[in-house]
């Protein structure tokens, strides 16, 4: 055996509350990879509707999620539609609430605001209840505190904490980043990762370079 399906739902027989998210998502500005799942008890299938706030089609902008990505509970990714126009003197949306209030509005303002998109990077780990603001990069491998607000990219392996989140500390030597970047085992066959478990989960980094 190599592990469970990535093609459905439910990984876990009887604990409906985690999910593997590219099974649930349904929007088309929403991409997650293999094996990333979210958890929580309140219908994690509903991720999309709940976690993801003010995505907007008009505005264009994308939610990527890479491989094997943890998300606890309430964490939320905020996107470009959260954001109002600042190049005049009031920030209030008038002219979503119609009534003559939308005349002369460029909706161009928006875009020209925005911050692109949103990259969850490859074997993340994003606590519980942190908030990721739009347009930013969570590298491969890092970690995001619980609460953590992340305003700012966050490099690979790192361990971000606190509101604004910062980087507390990488959690290998600047070498064992880069060749782990290069390894990107994330990326090999279910079978080989299955196969390499052990020195995946061991950190048994002359092993990983011998599988490749």
């Amino acid at each position: 055996m190599h592990g469970p399906d990535p093609a459905t739902p439910y990984p876990m027989a009887g604990f409906p509350r985690t999910v593997f998210l590219k099974n649930v998502v349904t929007r088309s500005n929403i991409e997650v990879g293999d094996f990333s799942y979210y958890d929580d008890p309140n219908g994690a299938e509903r991720f999309e509707d709940n976690n993801v706030l003010y995505h907007f089609d008009f505005l264009g902008d994308r939610l990527l999620i890479g491989n094997f990505a943890a998300i606890a509970e309430g964490a939320t990714f905020v996107m470009n539609g959260a954001n109002h126009t600042m190049s005049g003197f009031s920030t209030f949306p008038f002219n979503i609430f119609g009534n003559g209030w939308e005349n002369g509005f460029d909706a161009k303002t928006y875009l020209e605001h925005g911050r692109g998109d949103t990259m969850v990077g490859n074997d993340v780990w994003i606590g519980r209840e942190a908030q990721v603001m739009p347009g930013v990069t969570i590298g491969d491998g890092a970690v995001i505190g619980s609460r953590a607000v992340v305003a700012s990219d966050i490099p690979p392996y790192a361990v971000a904490v606190g509101n604004p989140a910062r980087v507390l500390r990488v959690r290998f030597d600047p070498e064992v980043v880069e060749t782990l970047l290069g390894i990107a085992w994330w990326n090999w066959p279910v079978e080989k990762i299955s196969r390499n478990l052990e020195a995946i989960r061991g950190a048994d980094l002359q092993a990983l370079r011998t599988a490749c």
